[in-house]
């Protein structure tokens, strides 16, 4: 438990300060876009109300406590599961991930009333229109994990 704690603050942490730094540092809010290495890594500020690719997008405030209130009971469930059936090393870093990225949204939702993305990614001639952060990145590989790594062995 004490890897996933670690883990879950960590990736905290850095969801964090990398918002902080693009939004009140870099300002990203007001010029909305700068290009990094471009085409492979650009910031574009997108403020998210929905969930990923932008489903569920409405500005209300019902919306927003809805999205919140999914987070948390799904950072409840992974605990739990993590507390019935504790795996491995992997699955508690994965659990990590997930939750500490969960939460870094939530803070976002809380604070600006929406989620902050501003990585923007392309290749080889295509053009992304989306945007995500660090802690879209953290839930992803998470969830990953945990279907992965869930069913190991806990370690000696």
């Amino acid at each position: 438990m004490r890897t996933l704690i670690i883990a879950g603050i960590l990736t905290f942490l850095i969801d964090q300060v990398s918002k902080y730094w693009v939004v009140h540092i870099l300002e990203l809010d007001r010029v909305r876009e700068i290009d990094i290495l471009p085409p492979f890594l650009n910031f574009r500020m997108a403020w998210n109300y929905g969930i990923n690719f932008g489903l569920f997008q409405g500005d209300t405030d019902t919306t927003r406590w809805i999205l919140i209130a999914i987070a948390v009971v799904i950072s409840g469930v992974v605990l739990w599961w993590i507390r019935r059936e504790p795996g491995g090393l992997w699955q508690h870093i994965s659990a990590g991930l997930l939750i500490g990225g969960a939460m870094g949204n939530v803070v976002d939702r809380l604070v600006y009333g929406a989620v902050a993305d501003f990585l923007n990614m392309a290749c080889c001639g295509i053009d992304n229109p989306y945007a995500f952060n660090v802690a879209d990145i953290a839930v992803f590989a998470g969830a990953l994990g945990m279907v992965l790594f869930t069913g190991e062995k806990k370690a000696a």
